[in-house]
């Protein structure tokens, strides 16, 4: 029995033990759960925030903003499943910034519907847009967040990212963004578009930097080919031969890229002088393992191959084109027109064409008699010679009119812009202001001085708030005093950018004093439909992309100022601080 009963003791021990052991696994393997958390918080403030929306008709903008945050408290249950399925799929968050730098939130895109965003991003691949869309573009794209989960898949909004980081083409970016996040698999065609714009412009070290910073096996074909040349230039000849023969074991052949990297390797001495214009790799691997390299670029050339043979001083030498070969000075127009050769070259050749004095005298008319090439050549040195103002606009206008007519109008951009630079806008006459302010380089007033005016809200040393210049107790001070001799004031009309101002403080929590309420009116139908939509469905990503959408070319301070309401509202509505101040610090203050 003893024995017995000490048996019993030891499975009870044992048993025991073993539970224990299983809690503690439990327990290790079930962190706090900080969302409901949170949830639990916010549901608290969302009953407060119910209560304080039935009390009056007069917070109806202070509970809209507190019903945003009540909407996305009690979405926290679907953002932990969103998680947890991210989280199945394994997909990264992919990007530049993070959320906190400008004030958004990692969820930002999480509500957003992806037949919406087709049609946005469709829009806007046909906008050229102005630096100040830009910036709040790139803001949006890269901010680090989940991708959409309405509609859309993952491989889709990222392709969005690649598309609107090729339109941008700022490759310093682009680099960045495909080294940080490691996905040169993923965004194949944005790496490739990367690595031909520097081999487009003979850089071929800024070519290779990208394969050289890349750490993980590369799975497309040309990226491939392009790292395998990449170690021969870096000096690593036993990697780039490992890796073709791996390629090869693996099915891959390509004679002609296997006749250039042999000869770069040194296998063979004589290499098969075939140039091929199938990928700009192609072409410079022709010309680099050619001595006697020679290429005679046609209408039909890619645009990317004339680039790399102007960044590799392989075009045409102006002086060596006579004047009569009109086919060949029409390939330079049209590549001028393309940004693929210098403009001012094509003007030095139009000043070699020989002109008798009866023509230079009538060239308004005489031009009509001529070939299109040589009417320009006409016009453009009768223009040289003009010195009557009028006059040399009226040349100027037919010049242009003629590069249009053959649909090359680029091509006469940079030297046009020169020479009305040098005209004074009272000259220009009525019939003449449009063609002018079209075409005149307008100088960026961006860099104007503030200057302060201290009888008018929006243009008074109080927006200094906004460069966080401010304290929150001063500022509440000295805007209900501002407000209070405006009352006094009956002259004094509140414009649409003191409004504006105010209700950015309101937004940020700064408290002013009700007496002041019927100062003034909020219309809160300007705001358009779909946006409000938006904010109500907390869409903050999509939200952005229509204001970017909105602005489009134009920069913010020549933006009417009901649509600058509108923007900085929707932005004080999501509490988007860090872009509606820089807004706000450009279209409101006086600048000289």
């Amino acid at each position: 029995m003893k024995i017995l009963k000490l048996l019993n003791k030891i499975s009870l021990a044992i048993i025991s033990l073993i539970l224990l052991s299983l809690t503690l696994s439990y327990s290790e393997e079930q962190p706090v759960d900080i969302w409901n958390i949170e949830k639990k918080e916010a549901e608290k403030k969302t009953l407060s925030n119910d209560t304080n929306i039935s009390s009056t008709n007069n917070e109806i903008q202070t509970s809209t903003e507190l019903s945003i945050f009540s909407m996305q408290s009690s979405n926290d249950n679907d953002l932990i499943l969103q998680d947890k399925k991210i989280e199945s799929k394994d997909v990264k968050i992919i990007g530049l910034y993070d959320p906190e730098d400008y004030g958004l939130n990692i969820d930002m895109w999480l509500n957003s519907n992806g037949d919406q965003l087709r049609n946005i991003f469709s829009n806007l691949s046909k906008i050229d847009f102005s630096d100040d869309a830009v910036e709040i573009m790139n803001i949006s794209m890269l901010t680090n967040a989940y991708i959409p989960q309405r509609n859309i898949s993952e491989k889709e909004f990222l392709k969005f990212k690649s598309d609107w980081l090729i339109k941008n083409n700022n490759l310093e970016l682009i680099e960045e963004y495909l080294i940080k996040n490691q996905i040169i698999n993923l965004h194949p065609e944005l790496t490739k578009y990367l690595v031909n714009q520097y081999l487009s412009q003979a850089n071929i070290k800024k070519s290779c930097d990208l394969f050289s910073k890349n750490i993980k096996p590369i799975k497309d074909e040309y990226l491939s080919k392009f790292s395998i040349y990449c170690s021969i230039v870096l000096g690593k000849k036993d990697v780039a031969q490992l890796n073709l023969d791996l390629k090869k074991e693996l099915g891959f052949k390509d004679d002609y890229f296997e006749n250039k990297i042999n000869f770069l390797l040194g296998y063979i001495d004589k290499v098969d002088k075939k140039i091929s214009e199938k990928t700009i790799l192609d072409f410079h691997l022709a010309h680099i393992t050619n001595s006697e390299f020679f290429f005679e670029p046609k209408d039909s050339t890619d645009k990317i191959i004339w680039k790399y043979l102007s960044s590799s001083n392989l075009l045409y030498n102006i002086q060596e084109i006579e004047i009569t070969e009109l086919d060949r000075i029409s390939t330079i127009e049209k590549a001028v027109h393309n940004e693929n050769y210098p403009e001012k070259d094509l003007f030095e050749l139009y000043k070699r064409f020989q002109f008798n004095i009866n023509q230079l005298l009538n060239a308004e008319t005489s031009y009509k008699a001529l070939s299109n090439i040589e009417a320009r050549a006409l016009i453009y040195q009768k223009i040289l010679l003009e010195s009557e103002i009028v006059e040399k606009l009226k040349l100027l206008k037919i010049l242009k009119n003629l590069f249009k007519k053959d649909d090359i109008n680029q091509a006469f951009n940079l030297e046009l812009k020169k020479f009305l630079k040098t005209i004074d806008p009272l000259d220009v006459p009525d019939n003449l202001t449009s063609f002018y302010y079209t075409n005149v380089q307008i100088e960026n007033n961006s860099e104007r001085n503030i200057k302060f005016n201290n009888d008018i809200i929006h243009q008074s040393k109080l927006i200094n708030y906004f460069n966080g210049d401010y304290a929150k107790s001063k500022i509440e001070k000295d805007i209900n005093n501002f407000l209070k001799k405006i009352k006094k004031n009956k002259k004094y009309f509140l414009s649409k950018k003191d409004i504006i101002f105010l209700e950015s403080l309101k937004s940020d929590g700064i408290e002013i004093s009700k007496k002041f309420d019927d100062l003034y009116e909020i219309n809160e139908s300007e705001i358009p439909t779909d946006i409000q939509v938006m904010i109500n469905n907390n869409e903050a990503g999509t939200a952005l992309l229509r204001i970017v959408e909105v602005i489009g070319q134009d920069d913010l301070e020549k933006i009417d100022e009901d649509t600058i309401y509108f923007i900085i509202s929707t932005l004080n509505q999501l509490d988007i601080d860090f872009i509606r101040n820089k807004i706000l610090l450009k279209v409101l203050p006086l600048k000289v």
